[in-house]
């Protein structure tokens, strides 16, 4: 294991922090997580209308559509809403105007939902289905702007008129390049950019909803933060936008009526694999509660009032769980058994799919139950997951207990 960390920690490690660090990819994640709020509220509203009780969905079911209006303000316009925050953050990195970036890229990204037709935007694009659209379109005409600018090519007014005219002028330039090029692409040549994106994320968007896909998701994050890399962040900004495409489908599939497609939704993994933390760490602090070393138990008291909120820094450092092989393999493990047996009840049909967005600090088996509708299997799974947690936590938490006490009684001959 120590060997594996190594390759990882010297090899792995420094790409990945790079990329992790990258300006662009930055502005992406910062960006959905900005639009996380609407997401929740949507979620909430989605809870009350199909809440899984017979007898409240007889009360619910005439106002419905006054209930589903949140829903289509929020899920139904997602992609609208996250090009404008990648838009936003990516300006601010860099040094243009954000309020002007942000409206820039809106503007090309709505153009495009246009339908010729009928000159109306095109609701699915506006959604889920455009999500990736968006994200290149922000990135594009940021770029653009960033071109321009550094270059000079655009429109200066005397310095005494207001900031705000002032920087609108200086995107003239840029917009009016960034409108007709993909007016012609879009509108003149007829290639349809939202089915081609798409397509082009096609391979990314289906292996992460496989089995396979979400194991090697599930080890790749918890093997990053073995080794002391947040691997959260480090993989955020690739399958974000996935799983968060998978979530607004749900819903969509939700109030349609219809079967949930995505299992691996957004909230599939925070809540169902990260159970009192990434590697379900909770059920390592419930386990270190009683231990025999005084160590041990005073960082399981300490850190387990915050991993009821899933946060879990001060049993991962505390112990510490990064760089150690007796930790890291439990830890890895759970994440892997989690992932997979979740995947299978999932797919069975026992527990529901995700189709609720809650906070990721949401307490387990809280959690499990909310994010699912209100399914009390969902719960019950989540109670079962700690238990599991703690039976494979079990024996190498009391390996390492003993090396310690071994340790310390050494230490105390010496003396």
């Amino acid at each position: 294991m120590s060997h594996v960390g190594g390759i990882v920690n010297q090899r792995i490690a420094p790409a990945l922090t790079v990329l992790a660090e990258n300006t662009y990819l930055s502005a992406i994640r910062a960006g959905m997580v900005s639009v996380m709020p609407l997401t929740i509220i949507g979620g909430l509203f989605m809870i009350v209308s199909y809440f899984p009780s017979a007898r409240w969905q007889t009360i619910v079911a005439p106002h419905l559509p006054l209930l589903q209006v949140p829903v289509a303000a929020t899920y139904g316009l997602f992609a609208v809403f996250v090009c404008f925050a990648i838009g936003y953050d990516l300006g601010k990195r860099l040094k243009q105007e954000p309020l002007v970036s942000a409206s820039m890229a809106t503007v090309i990204f709505l153009m495009l939902q246009i339908q010729m037709k009928d000159q109306s935007l095109s609701m699915d694009g506006l959604g889920s289905k455009g999500l990736f659209t968006a994200i290149l379109v922000a990135l594009l005409s940021v770029r653009v702007q960033k071109f321009f600018t550094d270059r000079n090519c655009v429109i200066k007014l005397p310095s005494s008129v207001p900031s705000i005219v002032y920087e609108s002028f200086l995107s003239l330039s840029p917009l009016f390049f960034l409108v007709l090029v993909l007016w012609g692409v879009r509108f003149v040549v007829g290639v349809d950019i939202n089915h081609a994106v798409q397509t082009a994320f096609k391979p990314l968007v289906f292996a992460l909803n496989t089995l396979p896909g979400i194991l090697v998701y599930g080890f790749s994050v918890t093997m990053l933060w073995s080794v002391g890399i947040n691997g959260d962040n480090a993989m955020d900004a690739l399958v974000a936008p996935v799983f968060l495409q998978y979530l607004a489908a749900n819903v969509e599939a939700t109030t349609a009526g219809q079967p949930l497609p995505y299992i691996t939704a957004n909230g599939f993994f925070t809540t169902f694999v990260n159970v009192g933390g990434t590697g379900a760490t909770i059920a390592l602090a419930l386990i270190l509660m009683k231990s025999k070393d005084p160590a041990f138990r005073r960082v399981s008291r300490i850190s387990l009032p915050t991993q009821v909120f899933q946060i879990n820094e001060p049993i991962f450092f505390g112990l510490p769980i990064v760089l150690n092989p007796i930790f890291m393999v439990p830890y890895i493990l759970n994440a892997l058994i989690l992932t997979g047996c979740t995947y299978l009840l999932m797919q069975w049909n026992i527990i529901n799919k995700p189709f609720v967005n809650v906070p990721w600090t949401t307490p387990p088996i809280v959690g499990h139950y909310l994010i699912t509708g209100g399914d009390w299997r969902a719960a019950v799974w989540g109670a079962l997951s700690i238990a599991i947690a703690m039976i494979v936590y079990f024996p190498f938490a009391k390996a390492a207990e003993r090396q310690r006490l071994v340790s310390a009684r050494v230490g105390m001959t010496k003396l």
